[in-house]
């Protein structure tokens, strides 16, 4: 099933990335679910929920048909998987179609998989298991390599059928339990081959099943290799573009077949709020950009708040939530309701750099095939301190009306402006044009 055959909210995700860490027992889930609908996500991701290994990391899983006791609540006796199953089914009565994490390219480092099938594994020539690593892209010098995690070798495993069998099974509890989406984690460092395998399986349970792919970090050339793995969406690096060098541009016309999914933050950056003190101007800023951007867009859990600590898989804790800096809801709801009405901000598009005759604001041209004959121009203020004066007859040559949206501002009466012949940008803003 390809993008073009997905219904509307599967083709544009608008995905909340609940937490669980941050949002504590599972019965507390719900109540941050309505504040994510009541914004206009149409999707709700949980990182893993299964009982994880000595580190308590969640992407250490230890067990994954157990519950990680961090997310039971005092009322419930079960660690069973299953407990949790109700609540899915009312996130999802909420017009929010659930999706989780599924983690095949390792386990924890105690997992009972490394007595039950050490054949399963990587090892060392000394004889102890392979920790998994991720080797930064830009500097290869650098590795980071995680002692908690075993890795999996799901490639030449002597009874690999076996294996493959198991993830599926794990997927099909997560398929049955009522979520819809999946969360490949670290996609780039598992076989295609078994991408492909447990997509037919899970066509077998729910045809609609969805497949994003995280593949942050790895190189072009294993963004290439993914390329026909069948994944509905992946992930894109527009947060770290700084608007100016080549390589984000370059990327998008490469890999312009290919639905992405932009953020302005993950569970696995700095907040941008404690990057920024807390500049809500950059907030709105960085939300807007991601939203004109890419197919869907990501958002965490507190985001939305401007806070500043950061989410962390194994220290996080709900007494971490913090005291609002802001509240950009509102926003946050009128943005992801233009990205769901305006034709010119849906599917990848194709996106150029139109020379700027005003210094200090970026214009970027988008076109999609969402929107035959029309034309958006994106324009971004980069000076955080002085506003811009813009005239659109300087770059834009044709002669029918032109519609002017000031994304920062969405949520305001005044956001959208026809007939505009000149307007002023303020620091770090982001307006959409649009025209024919």
């Amino acid at each position: 099933m390809r993008n073009n055959e997905l219904a509307d909210h599967y083709r544009i995700p608008l995905i909340y990335n609940l937490f669980p860490r941050l949002a504590g027992t599972f019965d507390q889930w719900i109540g941050h679910a309505r504040r994510a609908r009541a914004m206009g996500f149409n999707w709700l991701y949980l990182n893993p929920i299964s009982y994880p290994g000595f580190s308590g990391s969640l992407y250490a899983v230890k067990d994954p048909y157990r519950l990680n006791p961090d997310f039971i609540p005092s009322s419930i006796v079960s660690d069973a998987l299953q407990s949790v199953e109700p609540v899915i089914r009312a996130i999802a009565a909420l017009g929010l179609h659930p999706m989780i994490d599924l983690v095949v390219n390792h386990t924890a480092v105690d997992s009972p998989l490394l007595i039950q099938h050490p054949e399963w594994f990587q090892w060392e020539a000394y004889g102890a298991v392979r920790h998994p690593c991720a080797v930064d892209p830009v500097d290869p010098s650098k590795k980071t390599i995680w002692g908690d995690l075993a890795e999996v070798d799901n490639s030449h495993a002597p009874n690999r059928e076996a294996l493959w069998a198991y993830w599926a099974d794990v997927l099909k509890a997560y398929l049955l339990m009522g979520f819809e989406g999946i969360r490949c984690d670290a996609a780039y460092q598992v076989p295609v081959e078994l991408w492909c395998y447990l997509m037919e399986r899970a066509r077998e349970i729910n045809p609609r099943t969805v497949f994003f792919a995280e593949n942050l970090g790895c190189t072009l050339e294993q963004m290439r290799a993914l390329r026909h793995a069948g994944f509905h969406f992946f992930c894109n690096s527009s947060k770290w573009w700084d608007f100016r060098e080549d390589w984000c541009l370059q990327q998008q016309h490469e890999f312009a077949d290919l639905a992405s999914i932009s953020f302005p933050e993950t569970h696995d950056t700095p907040r941008l709020a404690r990057e920024t003190h807390g500049n809500e101007r950059i907030q709105r800023l960085r939300y807007g950009f991601a939203a004109v951007f890419s197919t869907g867009i990501m958002m965490p859990i507190g985001y939305e708040f401007g806070f500043q600590r950061n989410l962390h898989v194994v220290t996080t804790q709900p007494m971490d939530w913090e005291t609002p800096t802001f509240d950009l809801c509102a926003f946050v709801a009128a943005v992801n309701e233009l990205k769901r009405c305006l034709p010119i901000l849906q599917g990848e598009g194709h996106i150029r750099a139109v020379v700027s005759p005003i210094e200090g604001l970026i214009i970027l041209e988008r076109r999609t095939l969402e929107a035959p004959g029309e034309v958006g121009w994106i324009v971004i203020n980069t000076d955080p301190v002085h506003s811009r004066l813009c005239i659109p007859g300087d770059f834009i040559h044709q002669t029918s009306r032109l519609t002017l949206y000031r994304l920062a501002y969405a949520e305001q009466p005044s956001a959208v402006q026809e007939d505009i012949e000149k307007f002023t940008v303020a620091p770090s803003e982001i307006v959409l044009i649009t025209g024919r």
